[in-house]
């Protein structure tokens, strides 16, 4: 059942135009704000040409399924920030530029933030998340809501990543029959599909890194406590964070310079500062610089190909390379899933509480009630068993949660910054995932890969996703992953690595992976 505000918001934007207009298919971000300033185009311009790509692409076409609402006012702020730049005020980099915003975080335009889920279908707040107000101060373009793993993911350890009840399954634009992974899923397709500029997602483990690298995306999952959680719907205050989504690491730092600041209401952002981000990247970056090199066991020959060459092309660009051993961390995963458990539901119910009257689920309990109420629209394809778990934990004064956070804490920020230590290295770097699995209505998620994800979602500390280029024609990513606080080392090395590289590949939106030939055996 499609929702009556979905289909109303989608088919206000016009027929497919795409041949009027400026171009928008993978033009950078600061190419975009290079076009206004000479006055070859304007943002309202931009954004009806960003609009018509998504009626093209979206529901139509494709079906990428990546937007999950469009902003209504989105014409009406591109004309505004027109009007300023006539007048001679430019706000910075993002001065009329259309961006993306994951519908787990609030914006006050007149749309709800569902998460996904049909419990939050009138969750239409009229406030602005506070990074969605630094990106609004900073004159982008609030261009609409994408497409999410519902509830990010955390709803079923079962879930088939990048479907939510509202919005249906995220298509991979590079091959629609696999995974744009979860739960920045439509961030990840609708940036790869050059829907928008650039957007923004949201990472508690995983999920902005994980739908970048398998969109041939740059993604970065900041040091926790740089970027403000508040109005964001959460699962984690230990591990949640929002963060950039594009198609280079210098759009990727433009975004983020704009994100970043302190919010006296989440106490974690108490020294994050404003910083510009793209100011300092250089190709020289990993001039002489010592960077810790792990390699994960089980590689495929094409990834294990892909890490070979962009070790080799941080070696050419003058990076010192040191092997490192993953660390034994066998006790972290089952600390870490305490530590969401528990917190998902002290920080789900005080979210729930700070909602429109219009929204009856106010507590985790309602919330699985009303999923058993509507399970053939909620619960078509996995169950609810990791937020019937969560429902039975004992809050954040239990001893037993306390004790994992420490631990979970303790483990990741120790492996870490022992690889780092013993190379002698400011960056280590790996693979961040594999290529991209099927999606899977029936059994869910089937992925045994490598993944950069879970020791610096812990830790906090950044993890920056550069594509590598693609595996059996799908894209693979290079994480650069740091200390905490450290930031603006990984982007300068995923920039110099990147703009050597140059591996990125647009998507061609097949069908299927092009796996080159075979399938069909010699007859």
């Amino acid at each position: 059942m499609r929702l009556m505000f979905l289909a109303v918001l989608l088919s206000a934007t016009a027929a497919p135009a795409l041949a009027k207009g400026p171009r928008v298919e993978e033009v950078p971000l600061d190419q975009v704000q290079a076009m206004m300033t000479a006055g070859k185009t304007t943002s309202v311009a931009m954004t009806r040409a960003y609009l018509d790509r998504i009626a093209a692409l979206d529901r139509k076409g494709p079906r990428l399924n990546a937007v999950i609402a469009l902003n209504p006012d989105a014409l009406a702020q591109a004309k505004r920030l027109d009007e300023e730049r006539r007048a001679g005020h430019i706000r910075g980099p993002l001065h009329g530029v259309p961006v993306l915003i994951k519908d787990n975080i609030e914006t006050a335009d007149p749309i709800p933030t569902t998460a996904g889920s049909l419990a939050l279908k009138d969750n239409v707040t009229h406030r602005d998340a506070p990074v969605v107000a630094r990106l609004r101060a900073a004159g982008a373009v609030i261009l609409g809501k994408t497409n999410l793993s519902e509830w990010a993911n955390i709803r079923s350890s079962h879930a088939m990543s990048g479907w939510s009840a509202v919005g249906g399954l995220v298509r991979n634009p590079y091959a629609l029959d696999r995974t744009a992974c979860g739960s920045s899923s439509g961030s990840g397709a609708a940036v790869a599909a050059s829907f928008a500029a650039a957007a923004v997602g949201t990472e508690t483990d995983g999920s902005v890194v994980c739908p970048s690298s398998i969109n041939g995306l740059v993604g970065l999952k900041p040091s926790i406590g740089l970027v403000s959680r508040t109005h964001v719907v959460p699962i984690s205050h230990s591990q949640d964070t929002p963060g950039p989504m594009a198609r280079s690491v210098r759009d990727a730092a433009i975004l983020l310079s704009a994100m970043v600041g302190a919010d006296p209401a989440d106490p974690a952002t108490a020294g994050a500062v404003a910083h510009d981000y793209a100011a300092g990247l250089s190709v020289s970056a990993l001039s002489g610089i010592r960077v810790a090199v792990l390699r994960p066991e089980g590689l495929s020959t094409e990834v294990a190909a892909s890490f070979d060459r962009a070790l080799a092309v941080l070696k050419a660009a003058g990076a010192v390379l040191v092997p490192v051993e993953a660390p034994k961390t066998e006790a972290l995963g089952e600390a870490e899933f305490t530590v969401l458990k528990t917190e998902l539901k002290a920080d789900l119910d005080a979210y729930l509480a700070t909602t429109p009257p219009a929204v009856t689920a106010r507590t985790l309990d309602q919330l699985i009630a009303f999923n058993r109420a509507q399970a053939a629209q909620e619960m078509p394809f996995f169950a609810q068993e990791t937020f019937e778990a969560a429902a039975q934990t004992k809050g954040l004064g239990d001893p037993a949660y306390k004790a994992a956070r420490a631990t979970s804490l303790r483990l990741a920020s120790e492996a870490i910054d022992g690889m780092l230590r013993r190379a002698g290295a400011r960056v280590l770097v790996e693979p961040t995932y594999a290529e991209a699995w099927l999606s899977d209505p029936v059994h869910g998620d089937q992925y045994n890969g490598p993944s950069s994800s879970e020791l610096p979602a812990v830790a906090g500390y950044p993890n920056l996703t550069v594509p590598m280029g693609l595996a059996k024609g799908l894209p693979v990513g290079l994480s650069f992953i740091a200390t905490k606080g450290d930031d603006a080392t990984v982007l300068g090395a995923g920039y110099a690595y990147e703009q050597r590289a140059r591996a990125r590949v647009a998507p061609r939106y097949l069908a299927q992976a092009d796996v080159g030939a075979g399938l069909e055996g010699a007859r």
